[in-house]
């Protein structure tokens, strides 16, 4: 089963509908070179992904489509994200590299499974966790002129972003800069993957959305299921939302900082 989260509602001039969409497994993915521990339901590893109980260090595989590779502003800021909320006292590490395109845009969530599948390399080992992440070539299937999707966290450690969709949205006029838009993708992805919003780290307070399951009812929240900016993006502007207060006591409570 699909469940459709929104990251954000980015109302440009063209009113464009801009969201995320994380896909748990409850419908099996093909997985055949993937091991158990790494192809879980979303949020399961939010504790190992938070503390240092049984992970001292994390390992996240940036794998892009030649041509489709993030900014180095973003991955550093991704980083920085990382290091602000994780215990991995032996480090964090991300490993980038290229592909070749799948050629097979716009995609399902079964064909990104897919290409996970032939291309994933690094994989839970020892006191190390790993964490995949697809830049890939085009969008996901199903977005409309009206609604796109920004990028999917489909499994405990796997993420894909729509990188084709982002840079397409950065040169929509008074859109944020690309690097802002990848930031804050790869922030919200992986935080679902850390359990927010109650998807595998438990509420400390009632904060979690009613009427959007999995994000957070504080207004700017970078967790939020809605955020609007009209035109030249009323209230963020180039600045990419961080946690609330709420959202990092439920980390911290977890085994996060």
């Amino acid at each position: 089963m699909q469940v459709t989260k929104f990251l954000a509602y980015l109302f440009f001039s063209a009113f464009i509908m801009v969201s995320c969409s994380d896909d748990d497994d409850s419908t099996p993915l093909s997985a055949t070179s993937i091991p158990a521990e790494n192809r879980q339901p979303l949020g399961s590893s939010s504790n190992d992904l938070l503390s240092s109980t049984n992970f001292t260090s994390l390992t996240v595989e940036m794998v892009s489509v030649q041509g489709f590779e993030p900014t180095i502003t973003a991955v550093n800021a991704f980083k920085q994200f990382l290091e602000d909320r994780l215990f991995k006292p032996d480090g964090i590490t991300i490993n980038q590299r290229s592909i070749a395109s799948s050629n097979l845009a716009p995609f399902t969530i079964e064909e990104i499974a897919e290409i996970e599948n032939n291309n994933r390399s690094l994989f839970n080992a020892g006191d190390e966790i790993t964490v995949y992440v697809y830049f890939a070539d085009g969008s996901k299937s199903g977005d409309t002129n009206r609604q796109v999707t920004l990028g999917s966290a489909y499994r405990n450690t796997s993420i894909v972003i729509y990188e084709g969709t982002l840079r397409r949205l950065s040169t929509n006029p008074n859109a944020p800069m690309l690097n802002i838009i990848e930031t804050a993708t790869l922030n919200h992805e992986f935080a679902h993957l850390l359990g927010l919003v109650n998807i595998g780290t438990p509420l400390q307070s009632n904060h979690e959305d009613p009427e959007n399951s999995g994000h957070c009812n504080v207004p700017n929240c970078l967790m939020e299921a809605a955020i609007e900016f009209e035109s030249g993006m009323m209230n963020m502007g180039n600045t990419v939302p961080q946690l609330d207060a709420q959202c990092i006591a439920d980390l911290q409570a977890n085994g996060g900082r």
